[in-house]
């Protein structure tokens, strides 16, 4: 899975861990520190895709979910973040979560916005400069957000 995380951690585009992140670092990040790790293979056995799925907060705020999404970049634009998308909430509803939060969607990853967005997150909030993009310097970020049950979500 090192090979799918590195070059997005590295590239410090759309995660906010350091770019310079270790292989060790990365899995005790994603993997040790989640509720629920998923991986998609592709037809050559090759991990194309990966999200974790774990609690936003602590105690009280358990119950609304986080998630974070990596795709390989030779399979973006083919559907699959959205896949991995619906595949998470499905699970973080079988898990007993009542909404799923993002709290740090840069401003910058269209892409990626608009697949949350076609997957039924809206904006909440936009927090100015809160991301260092390592090309483009201090850009906002969103805060989206989609219940996942009847009547309130959080």
């Amino acid at each position: 899975m090192w090979r799918l995380l590195e070059p997005v951690f590295r590239a410090g585009e759309t995660f906010p861990h350091n770019p310079a992140i270790t292989e060790v670092e990365a899995r005790a990040l994603w993997v040790e520190q989640s509720q629920s790790v998923m991986v998609a293979i592709g037809a050559t056995g090759a991990v194309v895709g990966t999200y974790y799925l774990r609690p936003n907060s602590l105690a009280l705020g358990a119950h609304v979910a986080n998630a974070g999404y990596v795709v390989a970049e030779q399979c973006r634009g083919e559907g699959l973040g959205s896949r991995l998308c619906q595949h998470s909430l499905q699970a973080a509803r079988r898990l007993g979560y009542r909404a799923m939060q993002f709290n740090l969607v840069v401003s910058t990853n269209t892409a990626g916005i608009r697949c949350w967005e076609r997957n039924g997150f809206r904006t909440v909030g936009t927090v100015p400069g809160a991301f260092r993009h390592r090309q483009l310097g201090y850009v906002d970020a969103l805060v989206m957000i989609q219940g996942l049950v009847e009547g309130p979500s959080a």
